[in-house]
C-alpha cells in the first residue's frame, strides 16, 4: 500500500502521467553495484574527479549517464561492468551492449556518437531493455515500489531487466524506462509492467501508465500519446516534427499522415516533488485539441 503522505501517493490523486518523462535522447547506462549516492555523478560512487569529467562530457553531448544493477544483486563486480548505450530518436533508435574493465574506461568513448547511427562499440541489443528505478538514496518511493516491480519483471524477462538510478519523477513510482525507445512508464503494477514489455517486444506501445517518449519535450510527449490513443502504430512510426512556442505540435506518421495537437499548461495544487521536500507548484501539460492535417 502507498502511504498517504508519500510523494507518489500525493501525485496519484490528480497529477497526469503524460508529459512527465525526463527529456533524454541518448543513454549511457553503467553497471555499478557499490553504493550509488544521491546523484550518480556526485562523486560518491566514482570519485570526484572522474564524476566531474563524465558529467562535463555527458552535458556536452546531451546524454544521460545512469547506474544499473541486476535486481537483488549487491555483491561486488569481479568480471567488469556492462555498459548499455542507446539512442531514442525514432528516426534511428538503437541499443548496444558492451563490457568495460573500469568505469574510467567510459572516458575512452565519444558520447557524441549517441547522436547518430549505431557506432558498433558493442553488440546490438534487439529485445527491449527494461530499466526500473530503485534509487532509494534519491527517494524512498523508488526503492519501496520499484524493487518489487524489477523482481517481477526479472522472473519474466531475465537479463533484459535492470534496476536503475534516478529516472526523473520519483513521485510517479514505480517508474520504468524501455530502451532504446525511451518510453517511460509510471504507477504500473507488476502485471501491467510485464504487459508493457511484452507489447514492446511486438513493436507496439502499451498506453496504460505511459509518461511519454523521452526524446520529446513535455508538449511533444503528450501530443504523441494523444495520437497513439487514436490509431494503432509501431514504436518508431510517430515523430514530433514541429513544436510552436504556444505548445502546438505536429505529429507525423511514417506513412505521411499528420496531426496538429494543441496543448496547454494547467496548474494543480502544490505538493512535494519528492518525499520530505517542500511543496512546489504542479503544472502538467495537457492536450486541448487534436485534428488531422
Amino acid at each position: 500500500m502507498i502511504e498517504a503522505e508519500t510523494c507518489s501517493a500525493l501525485s496519484a490523486v490528480d497529477e497526469p502521467l503524460a508529459g512527465s518523462a525526463a527529456v533524454v535522447r541518448g543513454w549511457v547506462c553503467l553497471e555499478f553495484n557499490a553504493a550509488w549516492g544521491r546523484d550518480v555523478l556526485d562523486g560518491t560512487a566514482l570519485g570526484e574527479e572522474l564524476a566531474a569529467e563524465l558529467s562535463r562530457r555527458a552535458d556536452a553531448a546531451d546524454v544521460r549517464i545512469m547506474f544499473i544493477r541486476r535486481p537483488g544483486r549487491t555483491d561486488p563486480l569481479t568480471d567488469g561492468h556492462t555498459v548499455l548505450l542507446a539512442r531514442s530518436d525514432p528516426s534511428d533508435s538503437w541499443c548496444e551492449r558492451l563490457r568495460i574493465d573500469s568505469p574510467a574506461d567510459l572516458l575512452d568513448m565519444d558520447f557524441a556518437l549517441l547522436d547518430g547511427p549505431p557506432p558498433g562499440l558493442g553488440e546490438s541489443v534487439d529485445e527491449p531493455v527494461v530499466l526500473v528505478c530503485a534509487h532509494g538514496k534519491r527517494d524512498q518511493c523508488c526503492a519501496v515500489f520499484g524493487r518489487p516491480i524489477a523482481a517481477a519483471l526479472m522472473s519474466s524477462f531475465g537479463p533484459q531487466v535492470w534496476e536503475c538510478s534516478h529516472t526523473g519523477g520519483h513521485r510517479f513510482a514505480p517508474s520504468m524506462i524501455l530502451l532504446p525507445s525511451g518510453n517511460t512508464y509510471g504507477r504500473l503494477s507488476a502485471g501491467e509492467s510485464v504487459t508493457a514489455v511484452e507489447v514492446a517486444s511486438r513493436d507496439q506501445v502499451h498506453l496504460s501508465g505511459l509518461r511519454g517518449r523521452s526524446c520529446w519535450p513535455p508538449a511533444g510527449q503528450v501530443s504523441e500519446i494523444a495520437v497513439r490513443q487514436q490509431i494503432s502504430c509501431g514504436i518508431d512510426d510517430l515523430a514530433v516534427v514541429e513544436q510552436a512556442s504556444d505548445g502546438t505540435c505536429v505529429v507525423a506518421h511514417v506513412d505521411g499522415r499528420r496531426w496538429v495537437v494543441e496543448t496547454a499548461v494547467s496548474e494543480l495544487a502544490p505538493r512535494p516533488p519528492s518525499c520530505g521536500a517542500a511543496p512546489k507548484p504542479v503544472r502538467p501539460v495537457v492536450v486541448t485539441s487534436i485534428r488531422d492535417l
